[in-house]
């Protein structure tokens, strides 16, 4: 039976108000923290350790490469080159390489012919077991696009899955086509490569957080473009509803678009990023009221306007997280995210990509990094999640886990063929130490600004404990970094425990540690860190929830739009016109509501000089219907790209329907930029 919409919103607030309890959360009560979904998860083993990955324990027998024969002597060595072993092979017929048993770790493995040439080389990695399933609420999540990096193939899905839940992983983020699975409309296609990733993944426990990025060519209107929104808020609904229809239960959160606000995913305006979010939430929310739905994921350097235009179009009731994408270097997230900490509300904060893209070496026909940069990317990696975390984040996603490039420039924690590299290595560190893990602050080390230690509660190695994470590094690009040192002495009284490096490999700790760009966790008995004077940014209040089934657009024709670079790597979109004279504003008015609805729409401000004619208009809209409204505006000269006071605002009022907002700026197209 459809329920009413008023119902639906009863529910909505409810799930946000009271969000489900959780086995094995820790740390300080944030509300921020629930779980949000609890699927049933248990510790993975290697299986057929596929990329050369096994568990402490396991004697190690690497595959050999494809195209390599006669292999007749090896040897093994660590990321810093540091030899751990070598041997002969009497029986050159075989696939594999018997290593025997090795420590944690991450290893290169050298393949030689009889006279000692080498032939190759592969890598293979060794993990600690994860001593408990991964907490519900753990932070330590990857993008891992097993839809899109194992196309129609549910072998690859599930190998790629399998190395995501060895690293003890909580949500993975996949990759969806939108045209794929609506080829026409109201058509959906059955059993696709989508429907197969995202069954795998919820097998091996992982929560799966999907996204799409592209319009199908017949949901495009005349003028538009298949790389950006439809014009037509109705089909985002529809296909909202569809897809939390269809993936319940096994899809458990939506990004309803990837990188919107820059050009490659169609350089939106922070107003339109807005109308489509209200009504992709509203669709997602129809089909399934549970699952989670999350921002239209920004990226580049966050801004304090497009903050603002989300809270003057009132889009905080519209997402349940707040996700964007960072490639910044991690030493500046806190400084950086201010705005996107007051743009979140007070709502989870979730990072969906990251990374500091690194060059593979150019004679390399495989993308592989050089000797050096492998440690230096599994070094970031560590220090990406503890700063995210620390700056506000509560679920952060490297990006990517298997191979993936841009140019010269590569992403993957797997080499070509899902042997992995030493931030794979990193990543398992992480999920196993910092497993429910919630930073408590940064201590502040005198003098020392390039020292970074965070403290942590968590539930490493399956038991709650807290957990510091320290090191140091310059800021610097990566040919500079990978050579600080500082002498650190621990706090008077702290109890370690156990001291462990970035690796997870465990190392002797004493009173004073010298710290390097390879941090390491002090794991020490719950409690140590109350004693540790921790600070953290704070985060923004949460604001009351109120979705409105009545949602305004403003429908301006593709190409008025220019970034309008205020802000260096930043990317902001705003609508250019000609001052002092008329310029045409489509307004769109929609009806997601199970009820007719009546009402007004009015301009309820304007910036100063500013006109607008007609400035008021009456509504009346069935279930799904679309009203087309549009007011001629003539803009001051002084309404410049620059100039901060340039918003024009909506309002409606639909009674019991809901009043709705829009917000949008004009600027003067001839306007110094």
């Amino acid at each position: 039976m459809r329920r009413p919409f008023s119902f639906l919103l009863v529910m909505l607030a409810c799930s946000v108000l009271w969000a489900p309890k959780t086995f094995g959360q820790s740390g300080p009560a944030d509300g921020n923290w629930a779980a949000l979904h609890t699927v049933e998860r248990r510790v993975v083993g290697a299986g057929d350790h596929v990329g050369n990955v096994f568990l402490l324990g396991e004697r190690v027998a690497v595959r050999i490469p494809k195209g390599i024969e006669n292999v007749r002597q090896w040897r093994v060595a660590d990321e810093m080159e540091r030899e751990i072993g070598r041997g002969e092979r009497a029986d050159g017929t075989s696939d594999t390489v018997k290593l025997g048993e090795l420590p944690v770790g991450w290893y290169w493995v050298g393949l030689f012919d009889a006279s000692g040439k080498e032939l190759g080389w592969t890598t293979a990695a060794v993990l600690a077991p994860l001593a408990a399933p991964t907490p519900q609420d753990s932070p330590i999540c990857v993008d891992s696009a097993v839809a899109w990096f194992a196309r129609n193939d549910p072998v690859k899905q599930e190998q790629l899955t399998r190395l995501a839940a060895l690293a003890g992983v909580n949500w993975v983020r996949d990759r969806m086509q939108w045209r794929d699975i609506e080829p026409a409309e109201g058509q959906f296609a059955a059993d696709t490569t989508y429907d197969s990733s995202a069954t795998i993944q919820n097998r091996f426990g992982l929560k799966v957080l999907q996204v799409y990025h592209t319009t199908p060519r017949w949901a495009v209107e005349p003028g538009g473009a298949t790389g950006r929104f439809p014009g037509d808020l109705r089909y985002a609904y529809r296909f909202a509803k569809a897809m939390a229809q269809r993936y319940k239960g096994r899809v458990q959160a939506w990004e309803p678009w990837n990188e919107s606000n820059v050009a490659t995913f169609g350089g939106h305006t922070m107003d339109e990023m807005c109308s489509y979010q209200k009504a992709a939430y509203l669709g997602f929310k129809a089909g399934d009221a549970d699952v989670t739905v999350c921002w239209n994921a920004t990226t580049a350097v966050p801004t304090e306007r497009q903050t603002d235009g989300l809270l003057l179009n009132e889009t905080w009731s519209y997402f349940d997280t707040y996700n964007i994408h960072t490639y910044d270097w991690a030493d500046g997230y806190e400084r950086l995210w201010t705005p996107t900490r007051r743009a979140a509300c007070g709502k989870p904060l979730w990072i969906t990509e990251s990374d500091r893209g690194m060059k593979s070496e150019p004679t390399s026909p495989t993308h592989d990094f050089s000797v050096v940069n492998r440690r230096l990317k599994a070094q970031y990696v560590t220090q990406s999640y503890v700063e995210s975390l620390h700056a506000g984040a509560n679920r952060h996603f490297h990006f990517i886990l298997g191979q993936y490039g841009e140019g010269e420039v590569q992403f993957g924690l797997l080499r070509h063929d899902m042997t992995p590299w030493p931030s794979y290595v990193a990543l398992a560190a992480l999920g196993r130490f910092l497993a429910g893990g919630r930073c408590m602050g940064r201590l502040e080390a005198s003098g020392a600004s390039e020292v970074h230690i965070y403290g942590f509660r968590s539930q490493a190695d399956g038991e709650r404990r807290d957990v510091l994470v320290a090191w140091t590094e310059k800021n610097a690009d990566w040919p500079a970094r990978g050579k600080a040192k500082h002498d650190w002495r621990l706090p008077e009284g702290l109890r370690v425990q156990q001291c462990f490096d970035y690796l997870g490999r465990e190392v002797a700790v004493a009173e004073t540690v010298t710290l390097t760009s390879s941090p390491i966790f002090l794991v020490m008995p719950e409690g140590q860190c109350d004693g540790l004077s921790l600070t953290r940014p704070a985060a923004a209040p949460r604001r009351v929830d109120d979705p409105c089934p009545i949602v305004l657009q403003c429908a301006m024709p593709q190409g008025m739009a220019k970034n309008i670079k205020r802000i260096p790597w930043a990317s902001e979109y705003e609508y250019a016109v000609d001052a002092e004279r008329p310029c045409r504003v489509p307004i769109r008015v929609y009806n997601f509501g199970s009820e007719p609805v009546r009402g007004t729409v009015r301009v309820s401000r304007l910036p100063p000089g500013c006109k607008a004619e007609p400035t008021e208009w009456k509504v009346e809209l069935e279930p799904m219907g679309r009203a087309e409204l549009a007011t001629e505006v003539v803009i001051t000269k002084e309404m410049t790209f620059k100039a901060e006071d340039t918003w024009l605002t909506l309002c409606g009022d639909f009674a019991a329907g809901g009043r709705p907002v829009l917000a949008f700026r004009l600027a003067a197209d001839k306007a110094e930029e």
